[in-house]
Parts: structure tokens; C-alpha cells; sequence
């Protein structure tokens, strides 16, 4: 069995393409790419998606066929995750052209040409956005020492402020009183939770039925690749009203429909905003009672 992966380099690939038996072309990277271009006779499998090794199969791929993968670039690892796979999968021969499409293309090889999708055309953000309340989101997790709730917090309304593409300035209003428990749902102790988190042990929501998170200013992180948080927010958070300020780091990027979509997880310490039941920092022998001071929160925004 030859050594598995195998790396070649394009003029070697060219070689082997010569041969009576070459070596079948696999482009894994995705399907807008392979349309807009790819190397010829090249069958597109996605290596990003969970069936990868199912639709091998499903190109009709033997596994003693020789076969050779390839991505974008050097510089990325798509080709480096399918060949591995395929090896892991018993394929007896897999060539890896690293170099990808952009190396074969720089040394002058053939390629085919497709179809490019049409580029959307996306709209740079200017003034008020509403956010879409329903896709947006926001999940709580509270903690003591060995057990944790967790549950959700409805957003009443939220209006985020652009200048020239630029996140500038919003608000959000929190709906206090629809605090809820997922992680007891069903249970009798559902109840019991809410109503302690509502009462003026927690949040005291028949005074304070909103929180308000006012968004003062943000500004991008550089040298953020996709996926990390690559925005920092800065912003006041008025809660039982007390109102401080609260900054945190976000991940923010654009849907295909061109809306502004940011995730981030924020930890708060509730106490300074008088949420003080359970708190080592204020009572004394709590035993089991104690109750973590910083609270958790998963937040997701999307514009409309």
C-alpha cells in the first residue's frame, strides 16, 4: 500500500493525469467555487459538509482507486482535512495537491471555466436597523458550585445605530418579567425557580419589569479572522435601576440577505447591579445556598 497521503506538486499532478490509470479529481471545496472554476474532469465534493465520505460513495469513488484531492490554496486546510479522511476511510491511494486551485492555476494549467453565481449585492448599513425579535436571542445560565440553571430572556424591542457600514450606537429593552427556566421545564420546581427569580430576591420584576442595554460605542478588532470575535462593544446596562457600564467582545459579520448578525457570551457580576441573594460577598455561611456571582449570557442579535 503506497504511503497515504501523497503530496504532488502541479507539474507532477499534470504527469499523472497523463497516465493510463489517473488519478480521479476531487475538488473539496464548495459548490460556488468548484462553479466558477475548477481543474477539468474534477468532481465536487465539499469537504466542509458532514457527507463527505458518504457522497464518495455516492460519486461511485473504489476504494482502490487512486484519487487526488484539492482545495483553494496552501494556505488553507481543506485539502489536508479530505485527504486524511479519505486515508482513515481505506482508500488506498490519495494524492493531495496542496498548492489547491490557486497553485495550479498560478502555473499556468488548464482549468474549466463555469458559471460564477451573481454577485449579491449588499447594501453598507446606514442609520436605524430594528432588530428581527425573532431570530434574536438571549439565554441565561446561573450557577453555584456543582449545579447551574439555564433559560431564556425575551427582548422587548432593539434598534442598532450604523454609520457608513459602522456599528455606532443602539438599544435594547429586556423583558424582565418573561424570564424563564429550560433546564426544568416539566418540572415542579419550574415554578418555584421563576417566581424566586422574579421576586425581589433576584430581579424584582413587578418594580423592574425591563432592563436596558444602551450601546455607546464599538469599534472593530483588527487582524480578526472569521469565526473570533472581531468587534468590542461598549455599552451601559441598567438593571433593578442601577446602570453601569458593561463592554464585551462579539463575533459580527453579514447574512447572504445582508443583515447584521453578532453572537457574543458575556459574564456580568450581578451584584453590582443589587442582585446580591446567595452572594458570598455579602452573607455569610451560605453552605448550600451560595449562588456564583457572575452570571452568563449568550447573546444572539440579528437585523431585520
Amino acid at each position: 500500500m503506497a504511503e497515504n497521503p501523497i503530496l504532488v506538486d502541479p507539474s507532477q499532478l499534470a504527469e499523472k493525469l497523463k497516465a493510463p490509470t489517473p488519478p480521479l479529481l476531487i475538488d473539496v471545496r464548495s459548490e460556488a467555487d468548484y462553479a466558477q472554476a475548477h481543474l477539468p474532469s474534477a468532481k465536487n465534493n465539499c469537504v466542509y459538509e458532514v457527507v463527505f465520505m458518504n457522497r464518495m460513495d455516492e460519486l461511485g469513488v473504489n476504494r482502490d482507486t487512486p484519487v487526488c484531492v484539492y482545495g483553494n490554496g496552501a494556505d488553507t486546510h481543506e485539502s489536508r482535512m479530505a485527504a486524511a479522511k479519505l486515508s482513515r476511510g481505506g482508500y488506498r491511494e490519495v494524492l493531495e495537491l496542496r498548492a489547491g486551485f490557486d497553485g495550479w492555476n498560478a502555473a499556468g494549467q488548464p482549468i474549466e471555466k463555469g458559471t460564477p453565481p451573481p454577485p449579491v449585492a449588499k447594501e453598507e448599513l446606514e442609520g436605524s436597523r430594528a432588530v428581527d425579535l425573532e431570530l434574536s436571542r438571549v439565554e441565561w445560565t446561573g450557577r453555584n458550585l456543582l449545579n447551574r440553571h439555564n433559560g431564556t430572556l425575551g427582548i422587548k424591542s432593539g434598534v442598532l445605530q450604523f454609520e457608513q457600514g459602522k456599528l455606532v450606537g443602539g438599544e435594547f429593552v429586556f423583558d424582565m418579567q418573561s424570564i424563564d427556566c429550560a433546564d426544568l421545564k416539566g418540572d415542579p420546581l419550574h415554578d418555584v425557580l421563576v417566581a424566586h427569580l422574579r421576586s425581589d430576591d433576584f430581579f424584582d420584576t413587578e418594580l423592574y419589569p425591563e432592563a436596558r442595554f444602551v450601546i455607546t460605542g464599538a469599534s472593530i478588532l483588527p487582524d480578526a479572522v472569521p469565526g473570533v470575535p472581531n468587534l468590542s462593544v461598549h455599552g451601559e446596562l441598567t438593571i433593578k435601576g442601577v446602570t453601569l457600564p458593561l463592554d464585551f467582545l462579539a463575533t459580527a459579520g453579514y447574512t447572504d440577505e445582508g443583515r447584521m448578525a453578532a453572537q457574543s457570551v458575556i459574564l456580568f457580576d450581578r451584584t453590582l447591579w443589587n442582585v446580591i441573594y446567595g452572594s458570598g460577598r455579602f452573607f455569610r455561611d451560605l453552605g448550600p445556598h451560595l449562588v456564583n456571582n457572575l452570571v452568563e449570557i449568550q447573546l444572539r442579535i440579528v437585523t431585520k
